[in-house]
């Protein structure tokens, strides 16, 4: 209202400076002068007034940007926030798991005031009990196998990059070899054998697959025809990509992992995945647990997590691992790449302890691996050898006569 007011205001005046103008006498110039005088003060206050507009403007716009910094950072720290509570929640529930185990092996008051005698019958019992169970899912997964010695290799390939995986699907009948390489990409390369992917004309049986999201690492597996990797720019999502049709079958994100890489002298590797004869698991480090590896066995058809066990085995001058009957072994090496050896093992069962396993060295050849696979029928183990796909033939041993010696 006031923005229309000033205009009428100011031409009411100049009609009225005109008509006296024409009537010309000196109290009319007097009364000119006066009217002048009030116009040029108006003029000023207008100029004022529009000043203090644009100053209060340029304010009200540097108070929203700074209001939208504020915003910004507070999106970031909220972020930050979820993901710690993410990972607290996810060391919440796996004390929560360790704390009812524990529940369940503390007796209640009156088991601990029996008699001597009657509670050594128990015990005796409940371990002959336990004996029997541990031997009925060694029989039914065949899982009496520990590793002795690497004992030769064989170098089938060489590739472009001096990173990358190839493996054989594990899968009974299966005979296909896929070969991912690089630490970045949507390609799969599938081939029928072993036989037709160390020819020089593979590439006339080869098939090229695009997958729907690239991957990230070296730490992919493919089983029971499905695909399992770690997809790039998360820090922990596992796609399980189904190779017949090439879509997403299901995915899943593990809890506190993907936060720094799973071996120090493989960067690029924040998630490994790997089958033995137990099926489908994930090695990962966690930086809570002074960077000590973590093993987590995963449903192959949900990927539910079914467990997870806290290792002894670290990741720093690790550069691989693979599991054999739900034993995890893990290679070292240096960062300038020498001979790779064996030094620490977890056994999920607790019948091999890592004190008492020799150090296990792989075949002379200083170089690094930058992926290791086991193939569970075949009893091998599927290597990357800074660009060669090599082939390290193992023996193995049923793990009780390891333990009876």
């Amino acid at each position: 209202m006031s923005g229309r007011v000033v205009p009428l205001l100011l031409w009411s005046l100049v009609l009225t400076v005109a008509s006296v103008q024409s009537q010309g006498s000196p109290q009319d110039a007097f009364i000119i002068q006066y009217l002048e005088r009030r116009l040029v003060q108006m003029e000023e206050r207008l100029n004022q007034c529009e000043q203090n507009t644009v100053s209060v403007t340029q304010k009200t716009y540097d108070l929203s940007s700074e209001i939208r910094g504020y915003l910004s950072t507070l999106t970031v720290v909220r972020s930050e926030v979820k993901s710690q509570m993410d990972s607290v929640s996810a060391r919440v529930d796996r004390m929560e798991r360790e704390l009812e185990y524990l529940e369940n092996k503390i007796p209640d008051q009156s088991d601990i005031e029996m008699e001597e005698s009657l509670l050594e019958q128990q015990i005796k019992a409940a371990e002959q009990d336990l004996l029997k169970k541990k031997a009925k899912i060694k029989v039914v997964n065949d899982c009496s196998t520990a590793l002795t010695q690497i004992k030769s290799l064989k170098i089938v390939k060489k590739a472009d990059d001096s990173l990358g995986s190839w493996f054989k699907d594990p899968t009974e009948g299966s005979t296909k070899v896929y070969l991912l390489s690089g630490i970045r990409n949507n390609t799969l390369l599938e081939f029928p054998s072993l036989q037709t992917f160390t020819e020089r004309t593979s590439a006339s049986s080869m098939k090229v697959l695009q997958l729907p999201s690239h991957w990230q690492g070296t730490g992919h597996v493919v089983y029971n025809g499905f695909l399992y990797y770690h997809k790039a720019d998360t820090p922990n999502q596992i796609l399980k990509v189904d190779l017949v049709n090439g879509t997403v079958a299901d995915s899943t994100l593990l809890p506190g992992a993907g936060r720094l890489p799973v071996y120090s002298l493989n960067p690029n590797t924040y998630l490994d995945l790997a089958v033995d004869e137990l099926g489908l698991w994930v090695i990962h480090a966690d930086p809570e647990y002074e960077g000590k590896l973590v093993i987590t066995k995963l449903d192959k058809g949900s990927l539910a997590v079914e467990y997870t066990w806290d290792t002894q085995c670290r990741s720093r001058d690790a550069e691989g691992a693979f599991l054999i009957c739900g034993t995890l072994y893990v290679v070292y090496n240096t960062r300038f790449g020498g001979r790779s050896t064996v030094q620490c093992l977890y056994d999920i069962h607790d019948t091999i302890h890592s004190d008492e396993s020799p150090v296990m060295f792989f075949p002379k050849r200083y170089t690094s691996h930058s992926s290791i696979y086991y193939h569970p029928r075949d009893k091998e183990l599927y290597a990357w050898d800074d660009g060669y796909q090599t082939i390290y033939k193992v023996e193995t041993r049923r793990s009780d006569q390891l333990t009876a010696e």
